[in-house]
């Protein structure tokens, strides 16, 4: 049988496999060793034979029957301009996937990601460049977090879900590591301080609404109508521009929730005062805020980013108008911060698999 991945589980269902294992094994084990093993993984134990205060006999059946998923790390770049830490962790099977650790005056964030490449297509994105390989389980999102604490000895107190893959494409383990990175004896960070940056997947986004979960949902949007959107994101193929707006206006009745719509700043693709004007009529009235994204550029694409005075100049628009709006200000310049390049460079000087 394969082994548990043990990181993943909540404490209660940590309790209920220890005594699956107590009878698997014909062993008395006590019900608060759970707690004790929870601990340790939370601190960043790598291996079983770090529980000091577990039986030894305990962490032979461990052994036996678990493991413990810690990311590595691979390839670690500090910026010398702000600090800001981009990390290529290595996963248990070899994949690699991109974090980075972020330091603002009001705590430090960690961007995550979700899943080993992405599917979603988009075209101005290096993550999606090699299609999705697979999902991340709740621990390798959590590991992210451990990770760079053990690695900074700074406290990570904010975390977005901005990183390689779609979380909401991987939603089963994306709402249980919600419920994992909560805890109060886990990582401790609450739902007021994530948040979860999806493409638009709507039903999904309504499932969301329908937990009442009071992170903050960040939606890609980077165009203000469907053409121009389905040029940019396969997905508004699927899901038009006018169903992906219901679906957040139901997010934000369900949630009470303030919506963020990301929008990525391209050079003569979606920067005109055209498209500032339709953007300010769509949001018009919505409980939103706009998150202009100066576009970082793909080496495999031919995007540009907007001049300063296009965003100027769009900024200006949607103040005029009330509608929230700030400019992403680019950390890590110099590490190329943006998620998904370095993951692919790594790639290409990795073996080929048999």
């Amino acid at each position: 049988m394969p082994k548990t991945d043990i990181s993943s589980l909540l404490p209660h269902e940590l309790e209920a496999y220890l005594a699956e294992l107590s009878e698997k094994e014909n062993v008395k084990i006590e019900k608060f060793r759970a707690s004790q093993i929870f601990s340790w993984l939370v601190k960043g134990a790598r291996d079983f034979s770090e529980m000091s205060n577990i039986p030894e006999t305990l962490r032979e059946i461990l052994e036996k029957n678990a493991y413990i998923s810690l990311p590595k790390i691979k390839t670690k770049l500090v910026s010398k301009i702000d600090g800001t830490v981009k990390y290529l962790f290595e996963l248990y099977d070899g994949e690699c996937i991109e974090s980075v650790f972020m330091r603002y005056e009001h705590g430090n964030t960690l961007c995550i990601s979700t899943q080993v490449g992405c599917r979603m297509g988009c075209t101005f994105c290096a993550s999606t460049l090699g299609g999705l390989v697979r999902n991340l389980t709740p621990s390798e999102m959590t590991g992210q977090i451990i990770a760079a604490q053990n690695d900074t000895h700074e406290r990570v107190s904010n975390v977005v879900m901005m990183g390689i893959g779609e979380p909401l494409d991987n939603y089963d383990n994306t709402v249980k590591f919600l419920e994992l990175v909560n805890l109060d004896k886990g990582l401790n960070i609450g739902q007021r301080h994530i948040s979860l940056s999806t493409c638009g997947l709507c039903e999904r986004i309504k499932e969301l609404a329908d937990t009442k979960t009071q992170i903050t949902l960040s939606v890609s949007l980077h165009a203000p109508d469907g053409e121009r959107r389905k040029k940019l994101m396969p997905i508004a193929r699927k899901y038009g521009i006018d169903e992906l707006i219901d679906a957040c206006r139901y997010y934000i009745e369900k949630t009470g929730r303030r919506i963020s719509f990301e929008y990525s700043m391209i050079h003569n693709e979606n920067d005109t005062k055209e498209c500032a004007e339709k953007l300010k009529n769509m949001l018009s009235g919505m409980l939103c805020h706009v998150n202009l994204i100066p576009l970082n550029p793909v080496r495999e694409r031919s995007y540009e980013k907007s001049s300063k005075q296009a965003i100027d100049e769009f900024t200006a628009v949607l103040e005029k108008a009330h509608i929230p709006v700030t400019v992403r200000r680019r950390l890590g310049s110099d590490i190329n911060a943006s998620c998904g390049q370095l993951r692919r460079d790594s790639a290409k000087n990795m073996p080929e698999r048999t």
